[in-house]
């Protein structure tokens, strides 16, 4: 089963299936805004808070996701599979980069004349 999955920081939405983690559902399809790291649950570069829905995770190192950070649902993109749609936030260092990856160039804005 496919479940839809929206990254809040920058508005992206891809279909992520039961047997892919978020970060191999989003890298299949060749989107972008989950950070990409190791790919095994050990550095953190991942890091998400599910803000709704459901999802299972596998095993993630301590040092990279705490039991408080667990609590607030931040999990490591690369050990969690979604169980319904979600939407997650990116969070922590790589946060600050995304949301400038993400914003809209002045170049790319496009102005609109009023017709009169």
């Amino acid at each position: 089963m496919r479940h839809r999955v929206t990254i809040e920081n920058c508005n992206e939405t891809y279909p992520c299936s039961e047997q892919q983690t978020l970060l191999q559902g989003m890298e299949q399809l060749g989107k972008r805004g989950i950070p990409v790291g190791c790919r095994g649950g050990g550095c953190g570069v991942c890091r998400v808070q599910v803000t709704s829905g459901n999802f299972l995770k596998a095993k993630m190192s301590r040092s990279v996701i705490s039991e408080a950070d667990e609590s607030k649902r931040i999990v490591l993109a690369c050990r969690c599979t979604p169980t319904s749609d979600l939407s997650i936030s990116v969070v922590g260092k790589m946060e600050k980069a995304l949301r400038a990856e993400c914003q809209v160039e002045p170049e790319d804005e496009v102005s609109v004349a009023a017709v009169g």
